[in-house]
């Protein structure tokens, strides 16, 4: 598990330069946290593109516009929104403990 875990670290940072900006990156780059941190921002977009379908992605950068959105989607009782959550915490998990 270690070495699969360093081995995506290594691939995401090797990578991000040459990645083509995505939703969540355009997101990222634009937000107040960020503070416009683009290898931040780029490795964020790496980990999306692995975990996430590209309509997730657009759907999680609303998040950085309108963070409250996060929450009406993490509390809803659709089935929709409870798989997309899942997907979108496995999400945030990885970009947390690649991305530092």
């Amino acid at each position: 598990m270690l070495n699969r875990l360093v081995i995506a670290a290594a691939t995401i940072m090797l990578t991000t330069p040459l990645a083509m900006a995505g939703p969540i990156d355009n997101a990222c780059v634009r937000s107040d946290r960020a503070r416009g941190n683009a290898p931040l921002c780029g490795c964020i977009q790496q980990v999306a593109n692995q975990t996430l379908s590209r309509s997730d992605q657009r759907k999680a950068a609303a998040f950085f516009r309108d963070p409250h959105r996060a929450q009406e989607i993490r509390t809803s009782k659709r089935d929709s929104d409870n798989s997309f959550w899942r997907r979108y915490r496995n999400f945030a998990g990885q970009a947390e403990r690649l991305c530092r």
